[in-house]
């Protein structure tokens, strides 16, 4: 017999209002009568029951649903802000929750403060789907996000092995790009999704940020449209066997929100950036719950890429198809943090030509992913590469699903104008994995020359 989840709705619909208006079973907790007069119809969705939600019309943050978290600069990813308490910092505004950052001066250095809540304890659920919407600030250093974390982190052990699921994240510098991924391990692995917007930004608008959160899938969706979909999560202690899937998402999470300042991913702000509008916009949050959930899951078994017939693993390594780069089928070219610029295959060949370098080694990317990686193969990289005048490009096979740890290092070539083939070696020494990836980085190195690519083979060697 399946073993289910049988799912009760322990929140009605909040009375509520929201600025541009368009958990799973708790057994333990129980909501109160939110702070507000004006009652707002919640759209339902099919197949689901409204867990509990909050619209932020109220004239005060609804306590018993958030906590205001109070942290010191630093406590994680080296960001800059402290996170307070105060009511500068965090707010209700027009039907609007606003996590404010602010920039003052303490003994001569800037000193930053910010706004970050969570429903630890409160509204902690098991299973179901988030739907947040919001709208992000711009500017360098700003790093808005709509997150999960579990309700017991000790359960399974701390970060990662405990799990972590990312609704939505916007860099400030990259307002048109938005990101949702879960992570898991140890060791730390990751998968994750981008959303990039042809026109307008996140900041421009409000959007729609949902995860669809079942026991052996999740879904994360921008405006109704879907963009990943994970299934083959693990955790464990290092070096020892994985603890039984769909550990560790099989435990109650919690929602939390913050606009942190700094840290290793955005980088610091500058003098760009505005802190008289870095404010994150918290529309709703609604929380949705279907009547039962089948837990008898199995992890999926990983599939390899089978290499063509004379052994390369890269497909269209000859570039005798002029594929479609925009896809996610074989080559894909990518532009992130200020990267402008333009690919096309041509007479067997790739050319890639920058407009702007960019902030970063990967504003502008050539990657192909799905290289099997297998522990204890060797593996050879082949390919020409020259350019329009000498300069510098990265190449690495990367590890997207296991914290972009690096199976074949960074390493940077210096391109000439004459046709030059290069070829390495390494050996995989990290556990399988189905989902490697070869990448050219051609951003923040100083020239924006025009760069050719020839005859591209990842092979297994004996």
């Amino acid at each position: 017999m399946n073993k289910k989840i049988i799912c009760t709705a322990f929140a009605a619909a909040m009375l509520l209002t929201a600025c541009g208006q368009s958990g799973a079973d708790n057994d333990s907790t129980a909501t109160t009568e939110p702070t507000t007069t004006e009652q707002i119809d919640v759209p339902e969705l099919e197949g689901y029951n409204l867990l509990w939600n909050d619209e932020f019309s109220g004239s005060e943050l609804d306590d018993s649903i958030w906590n205001m978290e109070a942290r010191q600069p630093g406590w994680t990813n080296e960001e800059l802000q402290e996170y307070t308490q105060k009511t500068d910092n965090i707010f209700t505004r027009d039907g609007c929750l606003v996590l404010k950052a602010i920039k003052t001066d303490e003994d001569g250095k800037p000193y930053y403060t910010s706004g970050k809540v969570n429903s630890h304890n409160k509204t902690d659920f098991r299973y179901g789907k988030v739907v947040a919407r919001a709208k992000v600030p711009e500017g360098k250093g700003l790093w808005p996000a709509i997150w999960m974390m579990p309700q017991d982190e000790s359960f399974y052990g701390q970060w990662p092995k405990c799990g972590e699921i990312d609704i939505m994240e916007v860099l400030g510098s990259d307002t048109k790009t938005a990101y949702g991924t879960v992570h898991y391990g140890e060791p730390h692995a990751e998968q994750q999704g981008t959303v990039v917007l042809d026109s307008g930004s996140f900041a421009s608008d409000f959007h729609e940020y949902s995860v669809e959160w079942e026991p052996g899938e999740m879904r994360w969706y921008i405006d109704d449209q879907l963009y990943l979909t994970v299934n083959d999560w693990f955790t464990a202690e290092n070096g020892e066997d994985d603890k039984p899937y769909p550990a560790p998402f099989n435990q109650d999470f919690f929602v939390q929100m913050n606009l942190a300042v700094g840290g290793t991913w955005p980088g610091d702000p500058d003098a760009s950036t505005d802190f008289d509008k870095a404010e994150f916009l918290i529309d709703y949050v609604r929380v949705y719950q279907k009547p039962e959930y089948d837990t008898n899951v199995q992890k999926p078994a990983k599939v390899f890429r089978e290499a063509t017939e004379d052994g390369n693993f890269i497909y269209n390594g000859d570039f005798s198809e002029a594929e479609d780069l925009t896809d996610d089928e074989n080559w894909k070219f990518l532009l992130f943090e200020g990267g402008e610029g333009a690919a096309e295959i041509k007479d067997n060949t790739m050319i890639i030509t920058t407009e702007k370098e960019g902030t970063v080694d990967y504003s502008v990317q050539l990657v192909q992913p799905d290289q099997p990686m297998i522990k204890g193969k060797k593996y050879r990289i082949t390919f020409d590469a020259w350019s329009d005048e000498e300069r510098d490009i990265i190449v690495c096979v990367s590890a997207p699903n296991a914290g972009w740890i690096r199976y074949f290092p960074d390493t940077l070539l210096t391109l000439s104008t004459e046709q030059t083939t290069y070829t390495y070696e390494f050996d995989m020494t990290k556990k399988d994995d189905e989902n490697g990836r070869l990448e050219f980085n051609m951003g923040n190195k100083g020239s924006t020359a025009t760069i050719y690519i020839k005859n591209v083979r990842l092979e297994e060697i004996e």
